[in-house]
């Protein structure tokens, strides 16, 4: 039998990656005030890894409320750059702007994954990926944006590493399905421990 999993999230490429693994999804978005979470948080000096995952839990939190005996999935990733935290941009100059602070430098992406069942967390992981950008020229950034906006409003720093956003860097480290934003590996380990995947 195909699990069900219940996704906290209106992520496109988190529901394909879960439904290429053959994971039955059904999608319920949490609406959760990330922003304010987020600068609460800040202002308490929480690390970005504390940040992602107390938003990941948020989400799960909010959904598995509602869905008594559903495993739900709230997911959130964080770029870190120097201990600052970039969110997805609001405008093609936000892009660019975060585009040219990342250019020849090295940040982190972190991804949370938190899975609550009647109200309560009963998993979670924080996967890291260190990834370093080439040193692109304005020129370069600007026609990368005007290709590519508004696909990459939906993503931390404005790139997707699925699509164009890959020639971006020069170096990536860590693992692919965390900076799409899902730690798959991990959290199919933990479904497949429980004895909800065969193997």
């Amino acid at each position: 039998m195909t699990l069900t999993l219940t996704l906290a999230s209106s992520s496109r490429i988190r529901r394909i990656l879960l439904e290429n693994a053959n994971l039955r999804v059904e999608v319920k978005p949490a609406q959760v005030d990330e922003e304010a979470i987020r600068q609460a948080l800040q202002a308490e000096r929480a690390s970005p890894r504390d940040i992602a995952d107390t938003l990941a839990e948020q989400k799960s939190l909010r959904i598995s409320r509602k869905v008594p005996g559903a495993l739900v999935l709230g997911c959130d990733q964080v770029l870190d750059l120097d201990g600052r935290i970039l969110s997805k941009p609001q405008s093609p100059d936000d892009a660019r702007n975060q585009l040219a602070d990342l250019r020849g430098r090295r940040h982190d992406l972190l991804s949370a994954a938190v899975i609550c069942r009647d109200g309560e967390p009963i998993w979670r992981y924080v996967g890291v990926a260190h990834m370093t950008m080439r040193d692109l020229s304005d020129a370069w950034i600007n026609a990368y944006v005007d290709r590519n906006w508004p696909t990459i409003c939906e993503s931390v720093g404005a790139y997707q590493l699925e699509s164009e956003g890959v020639r971006l860097f020069s170096r990536v480290e860590g693992d692919y399905f965390t900076i799409l934003g899902l730690p798959l590996l991990d959290l199919l380990s933990f479904l497949i421990g429980r004895g909800d995947l065969p193997t």
